[in-house]
């Protein structure tokens, strides 16, 4: 069997806000939500801030991040993800992305905007050894 990831379309359209807002730059957030089984099911997603201010390459805020973990903790869900926005390439991890990838257990959503009237929104997996595997998104 394979993860799912259930997310509500209203989520996926203020992530797409939030990185189109943040051309020419990455943009990023935190993904909160349950799990359940093979199902992630996004609750909430948190925008957040690319204090890199690069179209390669991210870094969140750590206090925006803490205050995403505080909320998430007081409403009850675990960060389940992260997403971060590909100005100019695909939605594909990269090197830097796998490199950076510390955690398993969580989803990775690339988002390209390589094309602009055509987003691509992806979730992966990648592995303690750095193995990508692809995740089903399902809107909800």
């Amino acid at each position: 069997m394979s993860i799912v990831l259930k997310l509500k379309k209203s989520d996926y359209d203020k992530m797409l806000k939030h990185c189109k807002d943040g051309l020419p730059n990455e943009s990023c957030g935190l993904l909160a939500g349950t799990v359940e089984g093979e199902v992630k099911t996004v609750t909430k997603i948190y925008l957040l801030t690319n204090i890199d201010a690069s179209n390669e390459h991210f870094s969140m805020d750590p206090k925006e991040q803490f205050a995403a973990l505080k909320d998430a903790r007081a409403n009850g869900v675990e960060i389940i993800g992260n997403f971060h926005s590909h100005p100019e390439s695909p939605s594909r991890p990269s090197e830097e992305d796998k490199r950076l990838a510390y955690d398993p257990s969580i989803e990775y959503l690339i988002l390209s905007l390589q094309e602009a009237d055509n987003p691509v929104l992806k979730a992966f997996g990648i592995d303690k050894d750095k193995n990508v595997t692809i995740h089903e998104i399902q809107y909800i």
